[in-house]
């Protein structure tokens, strides 16, 4: 009965990797929001929030977890953009260090700038984590859209962004 029970733990653990590992999200569509929110590290995810400020698909891009070292002039040279665009459109986020205080950080800014719909930036494989950890600190009436940058990832990232949902699914449902 105990093997029973841990076999068919596994095919679940099992059934839901390869469910992960193949339906990643999608770029999203043409999608108005008031804000794009770019969560750092990794490729594309910046162009992609700027591709969406600039074509008024969102008023604002709020990124989050940028390095402390890192001043808005250098961020504008990295990524071309205009002093104008930095001024109105760009706010950079300093206190985010993972995932979880990625939401954190981002909870508090949508709550400052009292928008009520955001489109989400970051990587198709960490979509999933990122959306569930941010979402979870936003009150329910903001509408977030998920807007994921499309990556070739390998199994191994894959088998650690899986474990890693899990772990963050099962730490959000204890009590604090």
């Amino acid at each position: 009965m105990i093997l029973r029970f841990f076999a068919a733990l596994v095919l679940i653990y099992a059934f839901g990797f390869v469910a992960f590992a193949t339906t990643l999200p999608t770029p999203a569509s043409e999608t108005k929001t008031d804000a794009v929110i770019v969560l750092t590290g990794g490729p594309g995810r910046i162009a992609r929030g700027l591709e969406v400020v600039t074509s008024d698909q969102a008023q604002e891009m709020f990124v989050s977890g940028v390095d402390p070292e890192v001043k808005p002039a250098e961020f504008a040279a990295e990524f071309e953009v205009s002093q104008r665009t930095m001024n109105c459109c760009v706010t950079l986020g300093y206190l985010a260090v993972d995932t979880r205080s990625n939401a954190g950080e981002v909870a508090q800014w949508m709550k400052e700038k009292e928008f009520t719909s955001a489109r989400l930036v970051t990587t198709d494989w960490h979509m999933a984590r990122a959306y569930s950890e941010v979402a979870g600190t936003l009150p329910a009436e903001i509408r977030l859209v998920k807007d994921a940058v499309a990556s070739h990832p390998d199994l191994a990232t894959l088998f650690l962004e899986y474990n890693k949902l899990l772990a963050s699914e099962i730490s959000q449902g204890l009590p604090v």
